[in-house]
């Protein structure tokens, strides 16, 4: 089992005014940009064998800026599909559905194309992710980095730990950042969470 290495997307204009992003295909903001940049140092100190990226642009684009151009995408990385919550704050949810938490009380109904999905079924994507993962990981020596999105990266993390995927709700998880899943006597654990270079002087 290869160490996983977790980056989630720099800042974009929705993250920062902490909308729900889906499929909606927004960009970096410059300081998102300029978060990504700066993690390519840390990249950089570990030996990727395989590499695999979200088809939304935030990813990709945070993948080109860390220094990753070989990504595979792969779109069982993509972001939670909130349904009607989708550009919608939790603020917003919580007026009409106080108490309202992702993570144990789901999503609305959205358009035909965009229905929405329950914790379970992201965590059926996750362990489709961790599965492909780990198969590439056998085939190359190295870590497996996964460059995605907040809430799948939570998701996956939970599964591969081995707790439901609800358990996700207890991986907080800032926009670029580096998170890795390593192994303590072959069992999954975190050796690293949130991590980001230390700012210049």
């Amino acid at each position: 089992m290869s160490d996983l290495l977790l980056v989630r997307h720099g800042e974009t204009e929705w993250s920062r005014s902490g909308r729900h992003t889906g499929w909606t295909d927004v960009p970096l903001t410059e300081h998102g940009r300029e978060e990504a940049r700066r993690l390519a140092p840390l990249i950089r100190e570990h030996r990727i064998g395989v590499a695999f990226v979200s088809p939304l642009r935030r990813a990709r684009e945070t993948a080109e800026l860390i220094g990753v151009r070989d990504a595979r995408v792969d779109a069982d990385l993509r972001e939670w599909d909130y349904g009607a919550y989708e550009g919608v704050t939790t603020p917003e949810i919580q007026r009409t559905r106080p108490g309202w938490f992702l993570f144990t009380d789901g999503v609305e109904p959205g358009p035909p194309e965009h229905p929405g999905e329950t914790v379970e079924q992201v965590g059926e994507r996750a362990d489709r992710m961790l599965a492909k993962a780990d198969a590439a990981s056998a085939d190359a020596e190295g870590a497996v980095l996964l460059v995605a999105h907040g809430h799948i990266l939570r998701v996956l993390t939970a599964r591969r730990l081995g707790l439901a995927p609800s358990a996700g709700a207890l991986f907080q998880l800032a926009t670029g950042t580096l998170c890795r899943l390593g192994t303590e006597h072959g069992r999954p654990v975190v050796t690293a969470w949130n991590v980001r270079p230390a700012p210049p002087p």
